[in-house]
């Protein structure tokens, strides 16, 4: 089975207003769209593929903030909730984002989720760690979360971890919030992400599961990183989609 990957970062109650969820999606597509061509162009979501490929939207404040305004996307107390793809028809050639934002609950918690592709030529230039990084960049300095990352679903699979972030990842966030991130073993990076918190990058090369020694790797920086105090569980995070 072929291992596909997905970036997520997670934040607890933090009841923002429709114009205040706005901004923040405005920025984070603006900053997004400077990572890979394809998330230049986008589309709301449909019940059939001719109805969304009629919804082609401009990612600006003002479409966001009709869109939050509007009863299709409120959840009342829980905030607003969208998604989005790039028009992609080709199966597995696009990326899709799905968005919670502006809840006052903990569980399940706001959240931005980015699908990128796992086929054709766009997934070899976005599924590699440089443009990775800076679409983390993206979902951190718009959204400022608590935590996140670029998650292998096959790692996942089979590690079985609970249900929730922080979860151990290709890519893993941890804002400051949650502590200094202490000395992890070569060829780990750990970059800052301005004042916000640490981005940790397990592994220059695309991490994989078929890779004995990208597992152990992971495995050690996760027992490092709960050694550390920094995996601590949120009533946040009790129950979350991936």
């Amino acid at each position: 089975m072929k291992e596909t990957f997905y970036a997520g970062v997670y934040w607890p109650g933090r009841k923002e207003s429709a114009e205040e969820c706005a901004r923040r999606a405005e920025r984070f597509f603006r900053l997004l769209a400077q990572c890979d061509p394809i998330y230049i162009r986008w589309f709301e979501q449909a019940n059939s593929l001719k109805k969304a490929l009629q919804l082609q939207f401009e990612p600006t404040y003002e479409t966001f903030l009709r869109f939050f305004k509007s009863k299709k996307y409120q959840e009342g107390p829980a905030g607003f909730s969208f998604s989005a793809w790039t028009g992609h028809v080709e199966d597995g050639q696009g990326g899709v984002i799905s968005l919670s934002c502006g809840s006052i609950y903990d569980s399940p918690p706001n959240r931005c989720l980015l699908h990128p592709p796992h086929a054709g030529p766009e997934e070899q230039r976005i599924l590699t760690a440089p443009v990775l990084t800076q679409m983390m960049r993206a979902l951190i300095l718009a959204w400022e979360p608590d935590d996140g990352g670029v998650f292998s679903d096959a790692y996942q699979r089979l590690r079985k971890e609970p249900v929730g972030p922080p979860r151990t990842g290709w890519l893993m966030y941890l804002s400051r919030r949650r502590g200094q991130v202490p000395p992890l073993p070569a060829p780990v990076r750990v970059e800052p992400v301005e004042d916000k918190g640490s981005l940790v990058i397990l592994t220059p090369e695309r991490f994989t599961v078929d890779d004995p020694a990208h597992v152990a790797l992971a495995d050690e920086v996760r027992a490092l990183l709960d050694r550390a105090g920094l995996l601590k569980e949120s009533s946040a995070h009790t129950s979350v989609p991936s």
